[in-house]
């Protein structure tokens, strides 16, 4: 079979556009109907305590049980009582950011008028996060347009609304799918503002000029306030007016400073108190001189690999095939750049770059510098703001680069691989640990219940009290691995509080308090087991797993034994 034959018939067929319509259409109904698919994960449920206001109220187990009930009622908002009731909300909540919370208040802000308006399931509270991301893709049209025109514009969107890192965000109760929206919405204002500056038009609507700039200026207020290594893109923004608008640079920069402006009474009021209690230890940093800057270029590899091409599959698999398939989007990019120059798109390729690469090489230059590794924190979602870019140099490659005849099926095959890796994602990696859990418990859901965990993540603790039902006569012991068959001996001995049957989390990351090596932490399981064997039989082994390590647990129910 002719394969030149085969491109034709698939370019008479379809076009450009409705490739791309069809794309954002199908991307749109998956955002919808994955809204509740899966657990909140241990990150969402800390946003979903933080946009609650209760942050304040939690509190660390210790070594006596706690009705599980407690927690429960953490992740809804407290019973107000009027105005005052209100105020003292809104002033917790504010608070709760002060205490070790890394991040700025204006995601959580969102989501906690969001729970006000829709309440606390999974559905509602990734609802506010999905429309974020329709808007983005909206906007990602007008920033294709105004360098690409139409077609260009729908391509990129099509592109950002189908990756699967985007898509995943999209249904994340995190800031980085919001932040996604403010990166693509500075980059369009500032680029119309930067057109009109050198064509020297009029504009015909002065209201369009002016929206362009309250645009420019509310969304640099808003991205710094969504997520503090935004500056990074702020920096971009000004690399991007130095390159394009050299004569009008000191409007420009007025314009984002006077984003920047409006953050400071946070900045004076909240950021520095943040600054001070934050845990900037989590960040690691890297002793050894001679494997820094290996260790950096790996860094930058992977977060390449996922933002262009993993999606969340990256926290599924091991380090060295992320590193392998961010050399491969590395020289995806690489080609694109190549193909590019040769063509004489300097211009665009340039406007591209600035926004795809700069923010990266920024935060590689920053960690060398301090010999820390902060680029590829949290799976590479701390550069999420670099996607638009490089969506927007592929798109340009695409549009530019490729002969007519190639343009439809390579653009077809990149989508239908975005599409097959997010689509994968959702329904090949099931996420219901915790579902799992309550099952257990309410097999004989009236009998008293005590659940003994190797972990006081307050993630492991909230997405229990989440999941189980606050109906159940549920008690929770959570200690430290190390502790976990000490205290819980200590609870047994109490005559006064007998349980009819203990399930055991051992949790595969326990978070705060790892044990050192293997034979740790069989030493402490096989401590742990007998001390439930004194007293109780062993009636079920379930082994428990999520999208991540985080998620994985051995369950193990014991019942009273009879004779004892």
């Amino acid at each position: 079979m002719n394969p030149g034959l085969s491109v034709t018939k698939l370019n008479k067929l379809v076009s450009l556009e409705t490739l791309a319509l069809i794309a954002i259409a199908i991307a749109v109904i998956l955002r919808i109907i994955n809204l509740g698919g899966r657990e909140f994960w241990y990150d969402e449920v800390l946003s979903l305590l933080l946009a609650a206001g209760q942050k304040t109220a939690y509190q660390t187990p210790t070594d006596v049980p706690v009705a599980l009930a407690q927690y429960t009622s953490l992740l809804s908002l407290p019973v107000e009582s009027g105005l005052g009731g209100f105020i003292a909300t809104v002033k917790n909540f504010l608070l709760s950011l002060l205490g070790g919370e890394p991040h700025p208040p204006l995601f959580f802000l969102s989501q906690h008028l969001w729970l006000r308006l829709f309440g606390s399931s999974e559905a509602a509270m990734r609802s506010l996060n999905a429309l974020f991301s329709i808007g983005a893709i909206a906007s990602a049209y007008s920033l294709g347009k105004v360098i690409l025109g139409h077609r260009g514009g729908l391509l990129l969107a099509a592109l950002l609304a189908v990756n699967p890192f985007y898509l995943f965000h999209s249904l994340n109760v995190r800031m980085y799918g919001s932040l996604v929206l403010w990166t693509i919405l500075s980059a369009t204002a500032l680029l119309h503002l930067i057109d009109t500056h050198q064509t020297r038009k009029i504009p015909q609507n002065r209201r369009q000029q002016l929206l362009w700039n309250i645009l420019l200026i509310g969304s640099v207020a808003a991205g710094f306030l969504t997520f503090y290594l935004y500056l990074y893109w702020v920096i971009t923004l000004a690399a991007l007016v130095l390159y394009l608008d050299r004569r009008h640079w000191w409007q420009h920069g007025l314009r984002l400073a006077s984003g920047i402006m409006l953050t400071v009474p946070w900045v004076v009021w909240g950021a520095i108190k943040q600054i001070r209690n934050a845990d900037l230890k989590r960040f690691g940093a890297i002793k050894d001189s001679g494997s820094q800057f290996l260790a950096h270029l790996q860094d930058a590899a992977q977060t390449l690999g996922t933002n262009l091409i993993l999606g969340d599959w990256v926290t599924s698999l091991p380090s060295i095939s992320v590193i392998v398939v961010g050399c491969l989007a590395i020289a995806l990019i690489l080609t694109c750049i190549i193909q590019l120059w040769q063509q004489d798109e300097q211009k665009n390729l340039g406007i591209a770059v600035i926004l795809g690469i700069l923010p990266l090489l920024l935060a590689l230059v920053l960690d060398i510098a301090t010999k820390k590794s902060t680029l590829n924190f949290g799976w590479g979602r701390t550069m999420i703001m670099i996607l638009p870019g490089c969506l927007l140099l592929i798109t340009l490659w695409l549009e530019t680069a490729l002969s007519r005849q190639w343009r439809i099926p390579v653009a077809s095959a990149l989508l239908l691989l975005y599409l097959t890796i997010g689509m994968s994602d959702f329904s090949l990696r099931q996420r219901s640990v915790f579902h799992a859990v309550n099952d257990l418990v309410s097999q004989q859901a009236n009998q008293p219940t005590l659940i003994a965990m190797n972990s006081k993540a307050w993630g492991h603790v909230m997405r229990l009290a989440y999941y189980i039902s606050p109906k159940t006569p549920v008690m929770l012991l959570a200690e430290h691995p190390i502790d976990l068959a000490t205290s819980l001996e200590k609870v047994l001995e109490n005559k006064t509080q007998p349980y009819s049957r203990i399930l055991w989390l051992d949790s595969a990351n326990p978070v705060w308090s790892r044990l050192k090596t293997p034979a740790d932490v069989e030493r402490e399981q096989q401590k742990t087991q007998q001390t439930l064997s004194q007293q109780f039989q062993l009636q079920q082994t379930q082994t428990l797993t999520g999208t991540m390590n985080l998620d994985n647990f051995t369950v193990k129910l014991y019942t009273r034994s009879p004779a004892k």
